[in-house]
């Protein structure tokens, strides 16, 4: 008789690492600003948007949706996109798109730059951009 060995991997071999998680980190916030895209789209064309706007203003006010970012527009009713449900959708969007973004100039940059300290330099810049972008981002959705 014969025994076998369990067939599973210890984590740190199947590659549950840091990499692994940035890699899924990719993937779900791409699906993430799939979602909330369509939630503004179908949001700005409910609300009135269908009958008085070409598809670039929908998109626009779906993408920003602040009363004060499409001032050319003859909307009746400019002030339903002033509610926190579409700041906070904004927000989101904008979150994640930064992080994708930069996740995905750093992916690159590791690429091309072999020294570990150029890489180390890269990170704090792409971490600096992160936090610097999102701030101005947030600073306009919620103030403008």
């Amino acid at each position: 008789m014969t025994t076998t060995k369990p067939r599973t991997l210890p984590a740190a071999k199947r590659g549950l690492n840091f990499e692994m998680l940035m890699w899924l980190f990719t993937r779900l916030s791409a699906l993430g600003m799939y979602a909330l895209i369509l939630v503004a789209v179908i949001g700005a064309l409910v609300m009135g948007a269908r009958e008085q706007m070409n598809l670039a203003d929908v998109l626009r006010w779906g993408f920003m949706p602040n009363s004060s970012h499409v001032q050319s527009i003859p909307l009746e009713n400019a002030e339903a996109w002033a509610t926190p449900f579409w700041g906070l959708t904004a927000s989101a969007l904008l979150l994640l798109a930064v992080a994708h973004g930069v996740h995905g100039l750093v992916v690159i940059m590791d690429d091309y730059i072999v020294t570990p300290r150029g890489r180390l330099t890269v990170r704090w810049l792409s971490i600096a951009l992160v936090i610097s972008m999102s701030v101005i981002g947030i600073y306009v959705i919620w103030t403008l």
